[in-house]
């Protein structure tokens, strides 16, 4: 609730100090008393428009503190705690204005921005008068009214939950869809990349072993011809085999008759016969090895430059292309897998749409059946205040899938007709400024405790009624003001006389200036009041008596004089 205002240098007020009760207080005064500045002075402490024009003349800057003191759990402490600001205990705004126009915000002291003040206002403060742009007029509102007014806080509660979930899954699938578009080409990159090599199996050091049998194939032609030449030596006419056999054989005739001498001879002679014959086999035998094959030179050659070519168009060296094979086959394997889970992601959005939409569903249906029940208790209290040609409907209508979000697939409307047959429209569009005032009761009044303001100013509610009318409107105000903070600036006896506190506005010429004065009346004055606002400038005994009636029990309160110097 509001607890108090400190206004100073602000348009005729020099100096103010009010404190404010909870349950229903009046506001009343002679017109042009004053009683709009207070209004502007707590518009721009919560927020509202600044001008220079608000500063007193000849003081530099105006300003207004106004403190509130909200429930704990109170939203306007949770958007201040959410900018980094202490949300506990009173919440002192305060916001000055100087003569270049510029202003200053401030809450509990620290400066902030008049976004986060208007914000933080706007959830504590309602001001509800025929130029209200705020509130019940903001159909922005009215869908979070209507579930409050139904206690469909768990229904709510479960489409932000679904809509979380919903965009999670619609999210996390969108960057899958986009990963997916940058892989398709490497995937077929990829892909072409593992047929080429699976199909040319290169295996490690196999470039080395191909070059080394190129080389040496290559060579074989000339290398055969010595070999020839070199086992003729050993083997043909005159060879050296030959030629050894035939010494030993000579030899071993002498040495029967050499008495040992020759025995050594042989033995080596032998020895070297034995070697010449290994000779000529591996001679033999590498001949054979050697022969010259065209077409396995070609193959070999086929094989190598195609390792090569590989390995040229893939980077690296050709002892690396089993790595690239497999690191290829690795890569696509992923992507195979990343596709995998796109599928199963496009099954989690659509289950995720499915619980969204069943959760949506449900609500549309809880808010249709909560707007039946609110039209049908605004329309109870339309006749009292003399709006009984007049119609209020809740308009729920449902939205595109595109344009659903957390808070459902329904915009949510109030809307009035002011006369049979004439069509629906916005409470601001449709009703004259005493209308809408008495609309926006009867919603209040509906809604009863409904909706975060925990202090609500009505503005001139009783304009163009009185009577029954008066004493209605009255009676609804303080009915209202058993759930929350009700401040009204009234002209009407009957409303006045339903107020727990009574807040008087003068003015009057003090050493040549202006001044503002509030006063708290107590019984008396409060009866005097009354009874100046039932028979005008001169109060009568039947003025008094008939404030006497409206009053019925005057509670005595110390009288408070608030003067604005």
């Amino acid at each position: 609730m509001l607890t108090s205002l400190s206004i100073r240098d602000f348009v005729l007020i020099e100096r103010l100090d009010l404190e404010f009760d909870s349950e229903l207080s009046v506001l009343t005064g002679e017109t042009g008393a004053g009683k709009s500045i207070l209004l502007d002075a707590l518009g721009l402490a919560t927020g509202g428009r600044a001008e220079r024009g608000f500063i007193r003349p000849g003081a530099t800057n105006a300003t207004v503190s106004a403190v509130f003191e909200p429930p704990r759990d109170h939203p306007a402490r949770a958007a201040l705690k959410g900018n980094g600001l202490d949300g506990d205990g009173p919440l002192i705004f305060r916001r000055s204005v100087g003569t270049d126009g510029r202003t200053r915000a401030f809450i509990n002291d620290q400066p902030i921005s008049i976004g986060l003040m208007r914000e933080a206002g706007g959830l504590l403060l309602e001001v509800h008068g025929q130029h209200d742009d705020r509130g019940l007029l903001d159909a922005a509102g009215h869908r979070a009214l209507l579930d409050a007014f139904g206690g469909l806080s768990e229904e709510a509660a479960a489409v932000e939950q679904t809509w979380r979930e919903l965009k999670s899954c619609e999210d996390a699938e969108a960057m899958e869809r986009e990963l997916q578009s940058k892989t398709t080409a490497e995937q077929e990159y990829l892909q072409h990349m593992v047929d080429d090599l699976k199909a040319l199996a290169p295996r490690g050091a196999e470039e080395t072993e191909l070059a080394a049998q190129r080389t040496l194939m290559m060579a074989s032609e000339k290398i055969a011809v010595d070999l020839n030449e070199a086992t003729d030596a050993l083997t043909g006419h005159g060879g050296i085999e030959s030629r050894l056999n035939l010494a030993i054989r000579r030899l071993a005739r002498a040495q029967t008759h050499a008495q040992g001498k020759l025995d050594d001879a042989v033995a080596a002679l032998e020895r070297a016969a034995v070697e010449a014959t290994e000779a000529r086999t591996a001679a033999e035998k590498a001949l054979r090895t050697l022969a010259f094959d065209p077409r396995a030179l070609e193959q070999a050659e086929t094989r190598l430059f195609a390792l090569r070519a590989s390995a040229r168009k893939y980077g690296g060296t050709c002892d690396g292309l089993p790595a690239k094979l497999a690191d290829a086959q690795a890569r696509l394997k992923a992507i195979e897998s990343a596709q995998t889970r796109a599928r199963e992601l496009a099954q989690a959005t659509a289950a995720a749409r499915m619980r969204f939409d069943g959760a949506c569903t449900e609500l549309s249906g809880a808010r249709r059946s909560a707007a039946t029940q609110l039209d049908a208790r605004v329309a109870g209290e339309l006749g009292p205040l003399k709006l009984d040609r007049a119609q209020f409907k809740t308009s729920v209508e449902a939205l595109s899938n595109d344009a659903a979000g957390a808070h459902g697939r329904d915009r949510v409307e109030f809307l009035i007709s002011t006369n049979p047959g004439a069509p629906f429209g916005a409470l601001s569009k449709i009703a004259s400024g005493g209308e809408l005032a008495r609309f926006i009761l009867a919603l209040k009044v509906a809604l009863a405790a409904q909706g975060s303001a925990t202090t609500l100013i009505f503005d001139e509610v009783d304009r163009g009624v009185g009577g029954a009318v008066a004493d209605a409107v009255g009676e609804r105000l303080a009915r209202l003001a058993a759930n929350v903070q009700v401040l009204v600036v009234t002209h009407s006896p009957q409303v006045a006389a339903r107020g727990r506190h009574h807040l008087r506005v003068a003015k009057a010429m003090v050493s040549g200036n202006m001044t503002t004065f509030v006063e708290t009346l107590d019984s008396a004055n409060r009866r005097e009041e009354v009874a100046r606002m039932l028979a005008g400038a001169k109060v009568t005994d039947e003025a008094r008596a008939a404030a006497d009636k409206l009053l019925a029990v005057v509670v005595d309160v110390p009288a408070k004089r608030r003067r604005a110097t």
